[in-house]
C-alpha cells in the first residue's frame, strides 16, 4: 500500500476517504453557478434590448436615455428576482438542515442541488424557446423551494466541519472556499466567450446555458451516488496540547467549546466558573451581528456591480463582463493564502477585522472608478474580503456541538439571506436614484458598513481576552 502522507485525514480505509471530499461537488456546482450568473445578466440585458450584443448604439443622441431605461429595467428585474431567491428558501432550508442533522448529512446538499439544476434548465429553456424573462422568476422559486444557497452552503460547511479537527477547521473551510473560487474563476473567464458562440440574437447564450446545465447535473449525480459523509473527527483530551501548534485560531475559542469544557483540567487549565457559561451565547450573537452587517456591505456591492460595469464610464461587453466576474473569484485564492499565513500569528477576530478593512477599502476605491484598470485596482484591494464570513463560521463551529452544525449554519445562512434580500432591494433603488448624480454612492455606503461591522467583532475580541490566555502563542 502507498504511504498515508498524501492523505490529509487518517482513517481505517484511506482509499474510501476520497469519497468524503466535498470539493468535487463544490467545484462543479460553482462552475455551473458562475456560468449561470453571467448568462443570466447577459440574457436579461439582451432581452431588454438597447443593443444587447454591443456597447454602442446607432443613434448617439438618445443613448444616455436609452441606457438609463435599460439599467432601470435590469435593476427592477433583479429586485424581484433576488426577492424570490432570498425568500423562498425560508420555507424549506431550516427543515432540510434539521433533517440533515437528524437523518443524513447529504439531504440538504442533494435537495438544493436539484433546485440548482432546475433553475439552470429554466434559463436554458428561456434561451432556447425565447420565453419572456418572467419565467426566470418561476425557475428561481423552484430553486428556493429546494433549499437554495442557504441549505446548500450550510450543508457544505457542516460536512467540512465534520471532517476536520478543531485546529484545522479555519483552514479546512477556507480551502473549500478556495476550490469554489478557482471553479468560479474558470467559469467566469469562459462565460463571455461561450455566450458569443452562436451568432444572432436568438441563439446567443445557448452554449453557455447548456454548459451550466451539464455541470449542475454532474454535481447532483456526484453528491447522490459518490459522495460519502465523513466520520466526525474525535477530539480526545490528549490531543488538546498538540492542536494549538497547528493554527493560531485554536486558542481563541478552545475554552468555549462545549464538547471540551469538562476536559480542560487535563491540560492544566481550571474549569470555567459558573459565570463563564453566558459569554458563548453573547459571542455567538455578536458574531451574528458582525456577519450580518458585513454581509450587507458585500451583497450590496455585488448586486450593483454588474449594473455599474454595463453603463458609462466602463460600458463593458460580454467578454469583459466575464473577466470582471472572474476577477472577483481571485479573492478566494488570496483569502485562502491570507488564512494560511494569518492563522499562525493572529486570532480569529483579528483575521476577521483584516478582511473587513480590506473589503471596505476596496469598496471605497470602487466608488470613484472611471477606467477599467481602476476597477481592477479596487478589486485587488479586496484581496482578503472572503476571510470574515468563513472565519466567523469556523468560530461558531468551535462554540457549538457537532450535532447542531446543520441547524446553526442554516440559521446563519438564512439570516444572511434575509438581510441580502432587503439589501438588494434597497441598494438597487439607491442605485436607480443616484446613477445620474454619483454612480458610486452604493459602493461608498458599503465601505461605511464594512468598517461598522468591525465594532461587534472588536467587542468579541475584548470579551475573549480573559479566556485566550491559553492560546498557543503564549505557550511556545
Amino acid at each position: 500500500m502507498g504511504p498515508e502522507v498524501t492523505c490529509p485525514w487518517k482513517g481505517h480505509m484511506p482509499r474510501l476517504q476520497v469519497r468524503t471530499w466535498i470539493e468535487p461537488v463544490v467545484a462543479s456546482a460553482q462552475v455551473a453557478g458562475s456560468l449561470y450568473d453571467a448568462g443570466l445578466l447577459l440574457v436579461v440585458k439582451s432581452s431588454f434590448g438597447a443593443g444587447g450584443s454591443s456597447n454602442h448604439s446607432a443613434s448617439p443622441s438618445p443613448r444616455g436615455a436609452v441606457e438609463d431605461q435599460q439599467q432601470k429595467a435590469i435593476s427592477n428585474f433583479y429586485i424581484i428576482y433576488n426577492l424570490v431567491v432570498g425568500l423562498t428558501p425560508l420555507l424549506s432550508a431550516y427543515g432540510l438542515g434539521w433533517l440533515s442533522d437528524r437523518y443524513h448529512r447529504k439531504i440538504s446538499i442533494c435537495t438544493s442541488l436539484l433546485g440548482f439544476l432546475l433553475s439552470r434548465i429554466g434559463l436554458l429553456l428561456k434561451v432556447l424557446l425565447e420565453w419572456p424573462v418572467e419565467v426566470l422568476y418561476a425557475a428561481a422559486a423552484l430553486n428556493g423551494l429546494c433549499g437554495g444557497l442557504s441549505a446548500y452552503w450550510s450543508g457544505v460547511m457542516a460536512l467540512g466541519s465534520l471532517g476536520s479537527s478543531e485546529g484545522r477547521r479555519s483552514v479546512r473551510l477556507i480551502l473549500i472556499d478556495l476550490v469554489l473560487g478557482l471553479a468560479g474563476f474558470c467559469g467566469s473567464m469562459a462565460s463571455g466567450h461561450l455566450f458569443k458562440q452562436i451568432a444572432g440574437h436568438s441563439g446567443q447564450g445557448l452554449v453557455l446555458t447548456a454548459c451550466s446545465v451539464g455541470c449542475a447535473t454532474f454535481a447532483l449525480l456526484y453528491s447522490v451516488f459518490v459522495l460519502k459523509v465523513p466520520e466526525s473527527v474525535a477530539k480526545p483530551s490528549k490531543e488538546l496540547l498538540t492542536v494549538d501548534t497547528v493554527s493560531g485560531t485554536v486558542g481563541t475559542y478552545r475554552t468555549l467549546d462545549p464538547d471540551q469544557l469538562d476536559k480542560q483540567s487535563v491540560v492544566g487549565h481550571p474549569s470555567p466558573s459558573p459565570g463563564k457559561s453566558k459569554p458563548p451565547k453573547t459571542i455567538i450573537a455578536l458574531l451574528f451581528v458582525g456577519a450580518i452587517i458585513y454581509d450587507l456591505a458585500v451583497v450590496g456591492t455585488v448586486d450593483v456591480m454588474p449594473l455599474f460595469v454595463l453603463r458609462e464610464p466602463l460600458s463593458w461587453n460580454q467578454v469583459q463582463v466575464g473577466y470582471g466576474m472572474a476577477s472577483g473569484y481571485t479573492i478566494f485564492i488570496t483569502s485562502f493564502l491570507g488564512v494560511l499565513v494569518f492563522s499562525r500569528y493572529f486570532r480569529d477576530t483579528t483575521m476577521i477585522m483584516i478582511g473587513m478593512v480590506s473589503f471596505g477599502s476596496g469598496a471605497l476605491l470602487l466608488a470613484f472608478v472611471k477606467e477599467t484598470y481602476m476597477f481592477y485596482i479596487a478589486r485587488a484591494t479586496m484581496l482578503f474580503a472572503l476571510i470574515p464570513i468563513t472565519t466567523i463560521r469556523s468560530a461558531m463551529s468551535k462554540l457549538i456541538k457537532g450535532s447542531s452544525y446543520g441547524k446553526v449554519f442554516v440559521m446563519l445562512q438564512l439570516s444572511l439571506a434575509l438581510t441580502g434580500v432587503v439589501t438588494s432591494t434597497i441598494y438597487n433603488k439607491i442605485y436607480q436614484l443616484t446613477m445620474d448624480k454619483f454612480v458610486g454612492t452604493c459602493f461608498a455606503l458599503s465601505s461605511c458598513l464594512s468598517f461598522l461591522a468591525i465594532v461587534p467583532i472588536g467587542i468579541v475580541a475584548y470579551k475573549q481576552v480573559p479566556w485566550s490566555q491559553c492560546g498557543d502563542r503564549t505557550e511556545k
